[in-house]
């Protein structure tokens, strides 16, 4: 495996929302005020910034020191994204453990919260995979080539071998992948 890709960090998955969504995403707004207030994530939460006006953009974030949370409207499809921006130690495989688990707590949090029981669930086993760095891990074949086996051993290791893999994206995009499975999910 290439060194800079042994080295990846800045793990993202976004929990795509099951369809139909009859939620209105304003609900976000007091419900990451009250994560802050009640520290409900390992993270140090800072605010909270409103970008439901950009079409296909971040929706709500909740911009934290290590990491962000999103009700994310990219691609045009609503999913909790979580975007870790600090170094996490361990292996890739534990990078994405550690950042799918982060976001699966947060979606749980979120169909809990008022202002979204019964109105938005999340798919736990259909989401992206993105690595949030072009340098280290540029959206190229030989990319794909070595984050491979370590995307397999992850999902192996949610799924069992239930699991199929998606690269997408070009070049000058950030390195993702979609992961879609039948198999029920380890954790929760």
């Amino acid at each position: 495996m290439p060194a800079a890709v042994m080295e990846i960090e800045h793990v993202n998955i976004k929990i795509f929302a099951k369809e139909p969504v009859e939620a209105d995403l304003a609900g976000a707004i007091p419900m990451f005020h009250r994560w802050i207030q009640e520290s409900v994530t390992p993270e140090l939460l800072v605010d909270v910034a409103d970008y439901r006006h950009v079409p296909s953009g971040p929706g709500v974030l909740l911009v934290g020191h290590e990491a962000n949370y999103s009700l994310d409207l990219g691609g045009n499809r609503l999913g909790l994204l979580y975007n870790r921006k600090t170094a996490f130690p361990g292996e890739a495989v534990e990078k994405f453990k550690q950042a799918y688990d982060a976001a699966m707590q947060a979606c749980a949090l979120v169909e809990a919260d008022p202002a979204f029981q019964g109105k938005l669930k999340f798919d736990l086993k259909h989401f992206e995979l993105i690595v949030n760095d072009r340098l280290l891990a540029p959206n190229t074949d030989e990319t794909w080539e070595a984050l491979k086996p370590e995307i397999e051993k992850f999902c192996q290791a949610q799924f069992g071998g239930a699991f199929g893999l998606r690269r997408e994206g070009g070049p000058r995009e950030r390195f993702r992948v979609v992961i879609e499975s039948d198999a029920p999910v380890n954790a929760r």
